[in-house]
């Protein structure tokens, strides 16, 4: 519950303390912090009777002087300008201003040269500069996320406001959580080390006072690294409830937009799926397809019960229980609609695009050895006629990544076959993920191949046999945690920033991936944090991937490259 409630406790001391008729102004980015962990409703019960976006409070010139204007926005020049010209304006009885990080000496100076008016009550910094969208996993929402893709000299300005975010991102974190952590990163990865050093010299140099929180116990790691050390586990379709939605569907700051399906009511076009929020959604958002069908079958018994029940109304008591249960009943068949919508458009497009199929020969590619057949089984779905353009493309990725130094002229063949079939990719986006992501490249031990206890546990794995076929993949994040628990992280492919080392084993560790994390890693870090090991791990990210941001970042990437454009 970690991340959720250091947000929710930031913007309830927020707006608790503030009587009276309010307005909360956001920023673009402030919105999500706050729209997910906090309901429309919540905010009303705290008199907020009004939500505007700085932007357009900037554009207004509507006095409202009996509302109490409460800013909640991240640091930026750009905030800061609009702040200095609505000071100057004041349109709002009181103005409380709350900053989503760390203000520079000369922000402050502008806002007190700005404030001739005294409309400002108070300024703040409330540490809320992340997008908690579960317990264990945060996510800072980029959009210039192909960045970390590029050599530093295509674009040195967006690199560099890359990492400022990114830093700034993870210091609200560590702040929010009082903590300051020893840092270590990835040794392949150029943006990885260069994020870990500049967040250590926040932590340690420029701030360093007020990172010095005084603990006793072990301090906690921080683990800075690169999308492309795993780039096969954004390729793979999903098949546990949270990540298939996202996958299939998509899934932002916890909302499922479903305008596409034309048969819904308005009121269901845009659902909420949140584990704080939704019971049924918490006890399956890590199942796998097949018992989420059974179970939601299972809701949707127990709630044909309520409504029978409902219908035998014949005493005045009998009419008085159902007003009085009816906000419940309506949320259960409000609950129960949901989730019989997601599922059954989930179904329609596995069958639609032949997912099972697909997914298996993925998995085999992700999981198991054996090339000829890999290569068979490749070609074979490349010539289906039902399988999808974007389906094709992930199929020949995988198998690049799996097979790279192994028969090149039919890995060749391959990348004609799919040129032929999908001519909607641009030329040599998997030659271009292989120069990104490509065994040169990367770390960890991705297939399983190389380190000996690895090849040992998949051996073993084939001849016990896999539980689910379609779940046996677990990311490379898997064994970086199982590393980091039993102290078998190397410091020669993960060094630690500056004179700063671990003693012992860290009771927390933050791992931040640069290029974003996707929902099948969250789900291991929530499954690992469930074993008591002793250790809690935090996931955050750049974004939250699944196939199709991940392959728009590599083609944006790949357009710059190839241009070789200053411009992003």
């Amino acid at each position: 519950m970690v991340l959720v409630t250091s947000v929710r406790d930031y913007i309830n001391r927020m707006l608790h303390d503030i009587s009276g008729m309010k307005v909360l102004i956001l920023d673009s980015e402030t919105v999500s912090n706050v729209s997910i962990v906090y309901s429309q409703s919540e905010l009303l019960q705290k008199e907020v009777f009004l939500v505007e976006m700085i932007d357009s409070i900037s554009v207004s010139k509507e006095s409202m002087s009996h509302l109490k204007a409460v800013y909640f926005v991240r640091p930026t020049s750009d905030n800061i300008q609009k702040l200095r010209y609505q000071l100057a304006n004041p349109r709002f009885g009181e103005h409380h201003l709350f900053f989503s990080n760390l203000l520079k000496d000369t922000q402050i100076h502008i806002l007190a040269d700005s404030d001739e008016h005294e409309a400002v009550q108070q300024v703040q910094e409330f540490y809320a500069d992340f997008v908690a969208g579960d317990p264990y996993h945060f996510t800072l929402n980029m959009p210039s996320n192909h960045l970390y893709m590029l050599p530093a000299v295509v674009d040195p300005s967006g690199l560099q406001r890359y990492s400022d975010r990114v830093v700034d991102g993870i210091a609200a974190l560590f702040l929010a959580l009082k903590r300051r952590p020893v840092i270590r990163y990835q040794r392949t990865s150029d943006t990885a080390k260069r994020i870990a050093q500049e967040t250590a010299k926040l932590m340690y140099q420029h701030e360093s006072g007020l990172f010095d929180f005084r603990r006793t116990e072990s301090s906690p790691l921080l683990l800075v690294i690169d999308r492309r050390d795993d780039p096969v586990t954004p390729l793979l379709n999903q098949w546990t409830y949270q990540a298939m939605v996202h996958e299939l569907i998509g899934l932002q700051d916890n909302k499922v937009d479903l305008r596409a399906i034309a048969s819904l009511p308005k009121d269901q076009q845009e659902v909420v799926l949140s584990s704080e929020q939704d019971a049924f959604f918490k006890s399956n958002m890590y199942e796998n397809f097949g018992d989420i069908g059974m179970n939601i079958k299972r809701m949707v018994d127990d709630f044909q019960q309520v409504a029978k029940s409902n219908q035998n109304i014949q005493t005045v008591e009998d009419m008085a229980r159902f007003v009085d249960n009816y906000p419940e009943y309506k949320k259960m068949q409000g609950n129960v609609s949901k989730h019989v919508t997601l599922v059954t458009e989930m179904s329609k497009l596995v069958e639609a695009r032949k997912l099972m199929l697909v997914s298996q020969t993925e998995q085999d590619l992700a999981c198991n050895g054996g090339q000829g057949a890999a290569y068979e089984a490749v070609t074979d779905l490349l010539n289906n006629e039902s399988v999808s353009d974007i389906d094709r493309l992930r199929l020949v990725m995988l198998y690049a990544l799996r097979y790279e130094k192994e028969n090149p002229v039919q890995l060749m063949q391959l990348f004609n076959k799919l040129a032929s079939r999908s001519p909607k990719y641009k030329p040599g986006l998997v030659q271009f993920l292989l120069k990104q992501a490509g065994v040169e490249k990367r770390t960890g031990d991705l297939f399983g191949n190389r380190d000996l206890m690895n090849i040992a546990r998949n051996m073993a794995r084939g001849l016990k046999g896999v539980e689910n076929v379609y779940t046996q993949h677990q990311p490379l994040l898997f064994q970086t945690m199982e590393s980091i628990t039993r102290g078998r992280l190397r410091d020669v492919d993960y060094p630690f920033v500056g004179d700063h080392f671990q003693q012992g084993r860290p009771q927390e560790v933050v791992i931040f991936m640069v290029g974003g994390t996707t929902y099948e890693e969250s789900r291991s870090v929530a499954l690992q944090n469930a074993t008591n090991s002793g250790i809690r791990f935090i996931l955050g990210g750049t974004a939250v991937l699944n196939s199709k941001r991940f392959l728009l970042d590599l083609e944006e990437a790949q357009r710059i490259a190839r241009s070789g454009s200053h411009m992003v």
